[in-house]
């Protein structure tokens, strides 16, 4: 079992960065996969980037691709979003979560989710 706790978030102006992080509890950090999603008001939860185990391969949507990166410091417990090149449409809750399994992408699989953290983008 594994705590997340999301924290970052803010208001950034359109084309500026953000970086948040994600700060996970217990021994076994290093066992999950880490992934970043969110939800905008009156949407549905999506997925935005994911990292393996040993920080090795990533992936992401389409709609982040080359702005965000996604990395993890496994001695650190912790996973990291660097945004960049910020737009309006990326305004949401930004949410952690874990699981055992590669290559997910669907909020209904990942098995712990952090609380998540506001992200604003002012055009």
């Amino acid at each position: 079992q594994v705590q997340l706790v999301e924290s970052g978030g803010g208001l950034a102006q359109a084309g500026g960065s953000l970086r948040l992080s994600c700060a996970a509890s217990g021994r076994t950090f290093s066992t999950y996969v880490m992934a970043w999603f969110r939800q905008a008001p009156g949407k549905e939860r999506e997925f935005v980037a994911a990292i393996s185990r040993n920080g090795g391969s990533t992936y992401y949507a389409n709609s982040v691709q080359d702005r965000f990166t996604i990395s993890r410091d496994n001695a650190k417990n912790t996973v990291y979003l660097q945004m960049n090149s910020l737009k309006p449409e990326d305004t949401a809750v930004y949410y952690c979560a874990a699981d055992k399994a590669y290559g997910l992408r669907s909020s209904y699989e990942y098995d712990y989710w952090g609380q998540g953290t506001q992200v604003t983008v002012s055009s």
